[in-house]
């Protein structure tokens, strides 16, 4: 059974950095397509960033426009421990962040479409203020 859980959500002013983590458990991280979505109240959920192994044995990173530049997705199989790396925070970064799992071998291309994904966190808060 495939648990997400994630953490290091919080509270920060516009221009700082947070480190957002995704702990998972029964699945190994690299065996899966992995991603990064946010949802601000009263808006579709979307991608913000999404890694993959698994396509063809290439490790892809894919990020939205929004991030590019400012995020970065990375994962520690040893740890089997998922991160986000946000700098330069933005008022519109704000939102609830949730991490996401696929076995399927998803192509980059596909990465940050929510609908792929079937395995799911319960989230983790970011406030930029």
């Amino acid at each position: 059974h495939v648990q997400l859980v994630e953490s290091g959500g919080g509270s920060v002013q516009a221009g700082g950095s947070l480190t957002l983590s995704c702990a998972a458990s029964g699945h190994t991280l690299g065996s899966r397509c992995m991603g990064w979505f946010r949802q601000a109240p009263g808006k579709e959920r979307e991608g913000v960033a999404g890694i993959s192994t698994i396509y063809t044995g290439i490790r892809h990173t894919v990020y939205a426009d929004s991030v590019k530049g400012r995020f970065t997705i990375s994962q520690d199989n040893a740890k089997n421990t998922l991160y986000l790396q946000m700098n330069s925070l933005k008022l519109e970064d704000t939102a609830m962040y949730y991490c996401a799992a696929d076995g399927s071998r998803l192509p980059p291309s596909q990465l940050l479409l929510s609908d792929k994904y079937t395995y799911w966190g319960q989230g983790t808060q970011v406030t930029v203020s």
